[in-house]
């Protein structure tokens, strides 16, 4: 990763922080792939959906749990992700964003 990307994860990730304090513990509902900022990312919540002619830098394998924003455990169905404050992504799903875990 360069080390831009590695300044923007970790400033999305502070942002996320940030609005998971202020949320608490409530329950969070997940991203509707028809929500303006789900669909300027490409997100779709199974990556296998995904149109590789739109993003040709999709490859098998990377989704959202193997995302370096995903907030969740790697078992888990859905995790919090800082490009969707509030809200939890599919662990199966994936969007334009996607940077590799370290």
């Amino acid at each position: 990763m360069t080390p831009s990307a590695h300044r923007r994860v970790f400033l999305m990730t502070l942002a996320a922080s940030g609005a998971a304090l202020a949320t608490g513990a409530q329950a969070q509902a997940l991203v509707d792939e028809k929500d303006a900022q789900a669909v300027a990312l490409g997100y779709v919540a199974e990556a296998r959906r995904v149109d590789a002619r739109k993003y040709p830098k999709f490859a098998a394998g990377q989704n959202c749990t193997s995302c370096a924003l995903y907030q969740g455990k790697a078992g888990d169905k859905a995790g919090g992700c800082p490009l969707f404050a509030g809200r939890q992504v599919a662990g199966a799903g994936w969007c334009s964003a996607w940077a590799k875990k370290a």
